[in-house]
């Protein structure tokens, strides 16, 4: 029993290509918001069992898990893909463009649960040749930033022995054909950023100029760029910006309230104790600038993604044994964040990033509503995935 190679692999992976596709445009018809991915969860238990995967414990209701004996010991490897939609209207001119309105696949992710079992029918055809045990995880409301929490508070890791944990992450913004990976810290820490402002309401006809809780979410929203000025790793800069303003109940009222959400993102612990200083600043700046009362929440919160240098020099090699050197690439820490980190933070593994970007540079970037990748990238994933588990489960010697 020879283990299979990267090329054995990619052959066989490319059997699969059009169901990939298929899958995947499936999925983008019909996307589903975090934790009511229903019918996502039903395809992969439908595509897992006739690949003949045997079903694991799923603690959340929607998600899935699915496991994979090789035939010969080794350790364990755990596969991720995240599921969910976003809520915005898509614009993507596609000829299977979201079905359900405000809710589109803006983020790839419908592509990854394609890629994932992909690459769980390329290592079920080669079982009895393969080390180890393969689990399939397959995450709910990773926008919400709580489905990996909710399935590792639910249990379920527990009982599995999990040694090692492999995923990725489509990329519009780089082209197809390359692969980025990066050891230590590789995506930023997140978390929500919810400030209230209360004031003094009132008739709009009568408004004197003081005490204004519009005014004062205003001024915050337009300044929350200065909270993260100066703060950076290895040249990529944190981020901090509003996505929510609301406030007001008709034209001709002033509220005496307004409310604010967004998403602070940085890097390391000393990042989040400079910011969280500069926002409180902020808050008594604007305060005294509008005589309103300004509080702010941190919410859904998800650790920065930490790859294990031994995980990721795997994927590096994995990746250019396909691509060759050229494909692949130290791609820099990147701003956007990913709860796959909760299982990074419990198991060493590796999550890298897969070039998605159109040739005409169509794409739209992620959570765009144009958003749009190349479908050939998915095999690439499938592939270096499937290859990077095989040699992560190999008993070390």
């Amino acid at each position: 029993m020879a283990t299979p190679t990267t090329a054995e692999l990619a052959a066989i992976v490319e059997t699969e290509q059009d169901r990939m596709v298929d899958v995947r445009r499936t999925l983008h018809r019909r996307p589903e918001l975090s934790f009511v991915e229903n019918a996502t969860t039903s395809l992969i238990d439908e595509h897992a069992a006739a690949i003949g995967l045997t079903k694991g414990f799923c603690p959340t209701d929607t998600g899935a898990v699915w496991t994979l004996d090789g035939g010969r010991p080794g350790r364990t490897v755990l596969i991720r893909a995240d599921i969910d939609a976003l809520p915005i209207i898509e614009t993507a001119p596609i000829d299977f463009a979201s079905e359900v309105e405000g809710v589109m696949h803006a983020c790839g992710h419908d592509a990854h649960t394609a890629q994932l079992l992909g690459a769980a029918s390329a290592l079920a055809a080669r079982a009895e040749d393969l080390p180890g045990r393969y689990v399939f995880l397959f995450q709910p409301a990773e926008e919400a930033l709580g489905g990996a929490i909710a399935m590792i508070d639910g249990g379920v890791l527990d009982g599995l022995g999990v040694e090692a944990v492999v995923g990725c992450h489509v990329a519009s913004i780089a082209p197809t054909g390359l692969i980025g990976i990066k050891p230590g810290i590789a995506m930023s820490d997140s978390r929500k950023i919810t400030i209230e402002a209360s004031g003094v309401g009132g008739h709009g006809a009568l408004y004197t100029g003081g005490a204004d809780p519009i005014v004062a979410i205003a001024l915050v929203a337009t300044r929350l760029g200065s909270v993260i000025e100066g703060l950076e790793l290895e040249g990529s800069h944190c981020a901090c910006s509003a996505g929510i303003l609301a406030a007001g109940t008709a034209p001709n009222v002033i509220p005496s309230h307004a409310h604010l959400e967004g998403t602070l993102r940085v890097f390391t612990q000393s990042h989040l104790d400079i910011v969280v200083s500069r926002i409180d600043d902020l808050l008594v700046e604007v305060a005294e600038e509008s005589g309103c009362t300004l509080r702010v929440a941190y919410g859904e919160h998800a650790p920065a993604v930490v790859n294990d240098a031994g995980a990721a020099e795997v994927v590096r090699q994995t990746a250019a044994e396909l691509l060759g050197e050229s494909g692949v690439f130290a791609m820099p820490p990147t701003s956007p964040s990913d709860d796959v980190s909760e299982f990074l933070e419990r198991i060493p593994g590796a999550y890298f990033f897969v070039g998605a970007g159109l040739a005409d540079g169509s794409s739209g970037g992620h959570h765009n509503p144009g958003f749009a990748i190349d479908e050939a990238c998915m095999p690439i994933a499938a592939t270096v995935l499937a290859s990077s588990a095989i040699s992560l489960a190999t008993p070390r010697a």
